[in-house]
């Protein structure tokens, strides 16, 4: 039996260990695009800080893929798939075959779409690769342009100030991080943000990055000119599927799998940043890019492709930052739309905030600000599905007791769980 990965993140590295619950024997080839051991990506903001160096982002110890038995190809891509062929090209024309194929090739940013981009200094912020190049720009540069009002642009430009240099966001929409919480939070969270002196200017949008080779500045699309020397591209990322678009796989805004990570072809699956899976709180097919959804999903693809009967049930969108030491998360449906009720707690001027979000009496969505201690429970409750509304009140002010909502939690795996800034999940004491 010979397995093939593509991508070398949480969800690849996750499914060689799923194959390896099962088949201790069989071939396993890892195509990697990146020179790297698999690492932390959720870190590379604290990497460019300079608080951890790349062995602290490495996710296994060195010889993890020697004893797995795994042969890697790094700073490889491919470039189609044939699966009646049950073969993948790659980027230096050879052709691999496989028994079982896993897609976890993960994103990449979505680019401006503006004249001078390509100019030295323009950076998306997604690889270690990224973090080295941006640390090493930012050692004769005074001030960084961040495009965009998203969590990675604003990483980013969050560790570039803290490096001493000028930061100013831009961002089209009238706020920032539009698309992970609600408005009263994006704007506390804005507020934190410029106290500690990063800019932040809505509305606006580039129209030109000026330079020669090297990028000097930006001409917004109100004609004003701003001199950078660093520009970050926060707007968003596309899921690495173009080497998939001919194949016959079936692609919606990602490849489109089944309960069991499996596509539409039986020996293919997708796990990761590339995989459409089910939205526990929706119900709806969707990408949950996100850290621990990649993992599970690897592990649990791996185990199938081994042939085993695994069932992936789903995730729950939720994100996690930490600025200047105001933390917040948010997770699943913060947003009212229809019939939701919306319990909310404010303490503005110490930076706290709680959002609650409720339908037909269920928890389906929160938002914490400056206080996240109780985002276990809340992410527990979510995940149950039981009906809470007569814990509203008690939940929106966090007089969470363990005890008391162990009974409701029963039998829930991770009701004693919380999750970090940086998007991992721990253990509660």
């Amino acid at each position: 039996m010979h397995y093939l990965i593509l991508g070398n993140c949480a969800a690849g590295l996750n499914g060689i260990e799923g194959i390896r619950s099962i088949d201790k024997k069989g071939e396993i080839t890892l195509i990697s695009a990146e020179p790297y051991p698999a690492y932390a990506r959720c870190l590379i903001t604290n990497f460019l800080i300079g608080t951890h160096s790349e062995e602290d982002l490495y996710l296994r110890e060195k010889d993890f893929y020697q004893k797995n038995g795994v042969k890697v190809l790094q700073g490889k891509k491919a470039v189609k798939i044939f699966p009646q062929e049950k073969k993948v090209e790659i980027d230096d024309g050879k052709k691999i075959p496989y028994d079982a194929l896993l897609i976890a090739t993960g994103a990449s940013p979505k680019t401006l779409r503006v004249k001078g981009e390509e100019k030295e200094g323009v950076f998306g912020f997604r690889t270690l690769e990224d973090a080295r190049q941006i640390a090493k720009r930012a050692e004769k540069a005074e001030k960084a342009l961040v495009f965009g009002g998203g969590l990675i642009g604003l990483k980013a430009g969050y560790a570039l100030k803290k490096k001493g240099l000028a930061v100013e966001v831009i961002v089209k929409s009238p706020r920032i991080l539009s698309r992970v919480v609600e408005e009263n939070s994006s704007r506390l969270i804005a507020r934190w943000l410029q106290e500690k002196g990063i800019k932040i200017r809505t509305g606006l949008a580039p129209r030109e990055i000026l330079g020669d080779k090297e990028m000097k500045g930006v001409i917004l699309d109100n004609g004003e000119e701003v001199k950078a020397q660093i520009a970050i591209v926060g707007k968003g990322v596309s899921p690495n599927l173009s080497f998939a678009e001919e194949s016959g796989i079936n692609i919606h805004w990602g490849i489109v799998v089944d309960n069991y990570l499996r596509t539409n072809f039986q020996e293919i699956f997708a796990a990761g940043d590339v995989a459409e899976t089910k939205d526990l709180v929706t119900g709806e097919h969707t990408i949950n890019a996100l850290w621990l959804a990649a993992q599970e999903q690897g592990r649990t693809a791996g185990i199938n492709m081994a042939g085993g009967e695994k069932v992936y049930p789903g995730s729950i969108g939720a994100n996690a930052a930490e600025f200047f030491g105001l933390p917040f998360i948010s997770m699943g449906c913060v947003q009212a739309r229809n019939g939701e009720i919306i319990k909310e707690k404010k303490a503005e001027k110490k930076f706290v905030y709680r959002r609650l979000v409720f339908k037909d009496g269920r928890l389906t969505g929160a938002v914490l600000v400056g206080e996240v201690e109780a985002a276990g429970i809340y992410m527990a409750l979510i995940r149950k599905k039981d009906r809470v509304e007569n814990l509203a009140d008690e939940l929106l002010e966090g007089w969470v007791d363990y005890g008391k909502f162990e009974k409701i939690l029963e039998g829930k795996k991770g009701f004693r769980e919380t999750i970090t800034p940086d998007g991992r999940l721990i253990k509660l004491p």
